[in-house]
C-alpha cells in the first residue's frame, strides 16, 4: 500500500533498525521508546490485521516472533516476552498493516504490560454460548 508506513519500512523506502528479515517477514525496532527493546514483527505483504491475514502469512509472522523471542532469551539477557496484538481500531490499532509487538521482559522489571479490564458483563455460560463455534 502507498501511504503504509509499515509497507515503506519493509520495502526500504523508510529506514528502520531491522533485527530480523526473511522473505516473507520483518523484525524491527519500535520507535515509541516506551520500553527497551520494544520489537515489531510484520508479514511484508500488506495485510491490515489479523483478519486479513491468511494461514501461511499468519504461519511465517508467528515463526519470526518465535525466533526473535528465543533470541532476546537466549543471546539478550532477557527472561521472557509479552506479544501484543491489536486487531481494528476499535481494539486500539494505531498502524493499518497486521503487527505483532515483541515486549522483552526480565525478572522485576516493573513492567506492567498487561491490560486492567473493568470486569465481564455477561454471565459466562451465556458469552460461552454465543461464542462457541
Amino acid at each position: 500500500m502507498g501511504d503504509c508506513v509499515f509497507c515503506k519500512i519493509a520495502s526500504g523506502e523508510i529506514t528502520g533498525m531491522r533485527i530480523y528479515e526473511d522473505g516473507e517477514t520483518l523484525a524491527f525496532m519500535d520507535i515509541a521508546k516506551d520500553v527497551d527493546g520494544h520489537i515489531l514483527v510484520i508479514p511484508k505483504k500488506h495485510f491490515k490485521n489479523i483478519l486479513d491475514c491468511g494461514p501461511e502469512e499468519l504461519g511465517a509472522v508467528m515463526e519470526t516472533v518465535r525466533k526473535v523471542s528465543l533470541h532476546l532469551v537466549k543471546n539478550c539477557g532477557y527472561d521472557g516476552v509479552n506479544l501484543l496484538n491489536a486487531s481494528g481500531e476499535s481494539a486500539g490499532q494505531s498502524v493499518p498493516h497486521f503487527h505483532i509487538h515483541v515486549i522483552p521482559r526480565k525478572r522485576d522489571d516493573r513492567i506492567d504490560a498487561w491490560p486492567k479490564f473493568a470486569g465481564a458483563k455477561e454471565e459466562m455460560r451465556k458469552t460461552f454460548e454465543r461464542l462457541k463455534m
